[in-house]
């Protein structure tokens, strides 16, 4: 039978998990890492299980540690919420998000979000960090980050989708270019000049493989890259037919020093907003979450 196990145990467990590291934990936690393991050993001995493997490479999760992780996630999150709504019903106006988004979204979309927070709810932090669609679902899932903001293209049951938006996929020229003209492209057309791409890891890349794939012709690749501000970069300097959404050129749009030409037979990019499933969000989440996808529908109807 597992003995009632202290909240600081789990806020220190979780540290560990984190961390990858009782020496990196232990000095976030401000406390010396011989009794950080100290405390370690007796939580794995109160569960009956190790918890971590040793690796020379650092701690990770064993099955049993999983377990309890998902567990810590639930509780300390619950445990926040708690704390935030205890200070709201005083009057007090604080609160933190832990976002993690995709980088074409810090050029127009998630400024305008924190400038809408920082007018109204000028006591809430925000952390912000970028990464592929992918790892921000995962982020939110593991508990490291509160809201995530990406194209998430399969559904996820650890996440709760809050709102959603297509974008449509198109290529993206100078209005030099000889396809600048068009209202429309086909990846064939495209595939007649240099072509700057995503890498694998970029859920652009996920949309575009099929076309990739089905092209009979070798393709004049000049880059391919993870950097969505080198690839806006390469469009807007004419070196290669370059493939974006909207979001992120709204300036080159309006000053018209690009163009942007809807893909033919590509599916839009679904926009989406996600926090972890059954989560009961704080206050400033959800004001965050809900000023997010009323950016998301303004900037849809652009």
């Amino acid at each position: 039978m597992i003995q009632r196990i202290h909240a600081k145990a789990l806020v220190h467990f979780d540290a560990i998990r984190r961390y990858g590291s009782i020496r990196q934990a232990a000095r976030q936690l401000h406390m010396s890492s011989s009794a950080l393991n100290r405390q370690l050993l007796e939580l794995e001995s109160q569960i009956g299980a190790p918890l971590f493997e040793r690796l020379s490479s650092g701690l990770r999760l064993t099955p049993s540690g999983e377990v309890l992780a998902r567990h810590v996630i639930h509780v300390l999150q619950d445990a926040q919420r708690l704390e935030l709504e205890l200070q709201a019903l005083q009057g007090l106006h604080s609160g933190h998000v832990e976002l993690v988004t995709v980088e074409a979204l810090t050029h127009a979309f998630v400024p305008a979000i924190l400038k809408q927070m920082a007018q109204h709810h000028p006591g809430v932090s925000t952390s912000v960090r970028i990464a592929g669609s992918s790892k921000a679902a995962e982020a939110v899932e593991d508990g490291s980050a509160d809201v995530a903001i990406g194209f998430v293209h399969q559904r996820r049951p650890g996440l709760r989708q809050l709102a959603v938006a297509p974008f449509d996929l198109g290529a993206v020229v100078p209005p030099t270019h000889p396809l600048a003209s068009r209202e429309t492209v086909t990846f064939a057309q495209c595939a007649q000049y240099p072509l700057v791409l995503p890498t694998p890891e970029i859920s652009i890349f996920q949309a575009l493989d099929p076309l990739l794939r089905a092209h009979p012709q070798p393709l004049q690749v000049i880059m391919q890259t993870s950097s969505f501000e080198l690839v806006k970069q390469m469009a807007c300097q004419g070196r290669g037919v370059a493939f974006l959404n909207q979001l992120g050129i709204e300036d080159e749009l309006r000053r018209k020093s690009l163009v942007h030409l809807p893909l033919k037979k590509t599916q839009p990019s679904l926009l989406g907003i996600y926090v972890r499933a059954g989560r009961s969000l704080p206050p400033a989440i959800d004001r965050f979450c809900r000023l997010a996808a009323q950016q998301m529908e303004q900037g849809q109807a652009s």
